[in-house]
């Protein structure tokens, strides 16, 4: 029993490490703009796909096309920013749910028309470790180690460079950033793109783990909305910390119980954190 509870919590915390960075996009745009960004679903199956026709329609690497897949995830979000989020943003709180969600229908309808909602899989494999009964896929080894490297990139883009810091200033205190200059128009659809660019990369490292289509993202949707809660919406590195934990909830809970339970326990909690504390395991108490 101990070596099973062992096997199934290392692999639920390397898949924890890809959820975590999936939340991080979300978490993010919440905490530079206070925008809770309905499209993450799909814009997640976006980056799955976009890694799966990398690979088996340009022959490139899986994690070769994880680059590209951020690049065009990155412009792709600013698009959506410009285009459906900017002239809302400082409206009620229920036009940007709105703008977001209309988004997430527009990418739903014209990616199920043009992809069908047919099971696809990147047909490759890194081969796996044996430890006793342990059992270790490097596949998820990799995820897990992207993730830690795109982290890494993200604190050094938040607090080593210019456009960064300008972000962690307009999340800070829009007006006043303003009033020194700063572009907040720029930064916030840099910031928008950056979520979008986390969730496209998460969507790829995704693609790299599981059979997906183009409905997949909205249960990875779903479970970024509990980890942004459990870490604190709003704080990227929460957003990872929560994702470990929800990683681990998944890997021992089938242990004892049907997997079916699964998402009892992780909604339960969700429902636990916004009761007791709101602002999650990693926020801040105002």
């Amino acid at each position: 029993m101990i070596e099973t509870i062992l096997a199934s919590s290392v692999d639920g915390l390397l898949l924890g490490f890809v959820y975590g960075l999936a939340a991080m996009g979300l978490a993010l745009i919440w905490g530079v703009m206070n925008v809770i960004n309905l499209a993450h679903g799909p814009i997640i199956a976006l980056g799955m796909f976009g890694v799966y026709y990398a690979f088996t329609g340009l022959g490139i690497h899986p994690y070769l096309a994880l680059p590209l897949v951020a690049l065009v995830g990155l412009v792709f979000g600013v698009v959506i920013y410009g285009v459906a989020v900017h002239r809302v943003l400082n409206a009620p709180h229920l036009s940007t749910l709105l703008a977001t969600f209309a988004v997430n229908m527009v990418i739903i309808g014209i990616a199920t028309a043009a992809f069908t909602t047919t099971p696809r899989n990147v047909d490759f494999s890194l081969g796996s470790l044996s430890l006793g009964r342990t059992t270790i896929l490097w596949s998820r080894v990799a995820a897990a180690l992207a993730t830690v490297l795109v982290t890494a990139l993200l604190y050094l883009f938040l607090y080593r460079t210019r456009p960064g810091k300008h972000i962690r200033a307009v999340t800070d205190n829009r007006a006043a950033a303003e009033l020194m200059g700063i572009a907040s128009y720029r930064t916030l659809a840099l910031s928008f793109g950056l979520g979008t660019m986390l969730a496209a990369v998460a969507g790829g490292l995704i693609a790299t783990l599981f059979p997906v289509n183009i409905l997949s993202g909205g249960g990875y949707e779903l479970k970024s909305f509990v980890i942004s809660v459990l870490g604190g919406l709003g704080n990227p590195l929460g957003a990872l910390i929560g994702g470990l934990i929800l990683g681990m909830l998944e890997g021992i809970i089938p242990v004892f119980m049907p997997p079916t339970w699964v998402p009892v326990f992780e909604f339960g909690l969700f429902v636990v954190i916004l009761l007791v504390r709101p602002t999650g395991l990693l926020g801040v108490k105002r």
